[in-house]
């Protein structure tokens, strides 16, 4: 299956995703992020996790892309769901001069989609 056949519960999800990355809306983070997700990352050879709050926090106390101008030119790279209740999203998104890419993985629980876990790494520079 191809992103573009997907639930449109996910593009909304995966649209919101978006929105929130670049505009920071804490609502919408609250409706994108289930609170038991964690946020991953390896970059210089250590590894960070960030649980929902930590994450939360760090986004909330933030300059957001938007205030600072950055363009947007998000899309999706890659999709694949498994089952009815779990799929994975491979985004690409610009934001503080880096090119970033993550791998989401999202659950439907208790009636919508969530980003469970987050995954990302800056690929390069921004154009």
């Amino acid at each position: 299956m191809t992103f573009d056949e997907a639930d449109p519960a996910i593009h909304k999800l995966i649209a919101d995703y978006f929105d929130v990355m670049h505009f920071q809306d804490m609502d919408l983070f609250d409706r994108v992020f289930h609170k038991d997700c964690t946020l991953y990352s390896a970059q210089g050879g250590e590894l960070s996790l960030r649980p929902y709050a930590i994450y939360r926090d760090a986004v909330a106390n933030r300059t957001s892309p938007a205030e600072l101008g950055n363009a947007r030119r998000d899309r999706v790279l890659d999709f694949d769901q498994v089952s009815p209740t779990l799929a994975w999203v491979k985004p690409q998104l610009e934001m503080f001069g880096g090119v970033m890419q993550d791998y989401l993985n999202i659950v439907f629980l208790d009636g919508q989609w969530w980003v469970m876990a987050k995954m990302w790494e800056r690929v390069g520079d921004s154009a």
